[in-house]
């Protein structure tokens, strides 16, 4: 996380919703932190002095100190930090099994609206045993 604070820097101040915008689109949607991730490492590189915020419009916009640019000069220029979380990703089976887990989604909440109790029971009990059932893919030796 820090690495890719850092990189993100070099190119302009942002503030964090913002980098964490530009992971996912850097990744492909494959790594999108949390805000857990990004806020902590935020406050520790500012308690390092490794970055600077500045409150305006309603949100803390950080850019690099000079020990940030420092640092950041110092990671690999071959590569970028979010390189490394889409290296062999498939993008399109990623793209289609997000359409396929949204098609779920919608189904799930057309259920819950207007599904009598038993269609609900049976709902669930589908998707428990398909939650078990994609474990065990997982388990699976190739």
């Amino acid at each position: 996380m820090r690495a890719s604070i850092l990189a993100l820097l070099t190119e302009r101040p942002m503030h964090g919703y913002e980098m964490i915008q530009e992971i996912g689109e850097r990744t492909g949607g494959v790594w999108k932190p949390s805000p857990g991730s990004v806020y902590p490492t935020l406050q520790l590189l500012e308690d390092e002095g490794v970055i600077e915020g500045v409150e305006g419009s309603g949100r803390k916009l950080f850019t690099l100190t000079d020990a940030g640019r420092e640092e950041a000069a110092a990671l690999p220029e071959d590569t970028k930090p979010w390189d490394e979380a889409s290296q062999g990703v498939d993008f399109e089976a990623v793209h289609d099994m997000r359409s396929a887990m949204h098609g779920i989604g919608d189904a799930l909440r057309q259920l819950m609206s207007n599904g009598t109790e038993a269609q609900r029971a049976k709902a669930l009990e589908v998707v428990t045993d398909t939650r078990k059932r994609l474990y065990l893919i997982l388990a699976e030796a190739d």
